[in-house]
């Protein structure tokens, strides 16, 4: 499988720095382009509408922290590389992402929630795999 371009949803955990071990260990081509997304929920309040339009210093300071751990784990590539931070429904923006830049395959954590966390928070995961327009890989938490 030849792999054009990857898209790695991550976020702040540890877990995204397992994700992009995983994905280290693919051999990309050189012109295989990689897509970091970061989602920032549509249900957290203080950074909601920071990701699209940065509008307080406040705001702009927790924009600029996320910016900047993107661009650390963007150093860490063997390829070339954007960065995408937006704002939603994190599986949503990430299957919105996959269609727009036509992604081969997308690379993606798992919290391993059971029982009601499961049924409550949700799974980004499991919802990106049933409606992923590609492959996805699904790394679960060590």
């Amino acid at each position: 499988m030849v792999l054009n371009t990857v898209l790695v949803a991550i976020d702040n955990s540890e877990l995204a720095t397992q994700v992009l071990q995983v994905v280290g260990q693919f051999q990309l081509e050189p012109t295989a382009k990689v897509i970091l997304v970061h989602v920032v929920s549509s249900g957290r309040s203080d950074f909601d509408a920071v990701v699209d339009r940065p509008h307080a210093q406040g705001d702009e300071i927790a924009y600029r922290e996320v910016e900047k751990l993107l661009q650390s784990y963007q150093e860490k590539l063997p390829c070339p590389s954007d960065l995408e931070i937006v704002s939603g429904e994190p599986a949503e923006e990430i299957l919105r992402l996959a269609n727009i830049y036509k992604a081969d395959l997308i690379a993606i954590g798992c919290r391993g929630l059971t029982g009601l966390k499961r049924i409550l928070e949700g799974s980004v995961s499991a919802e990106v795999v049933a409606e992923a327009p590609c492959s996805v890989l699904v790394v679960r938490s060590k």
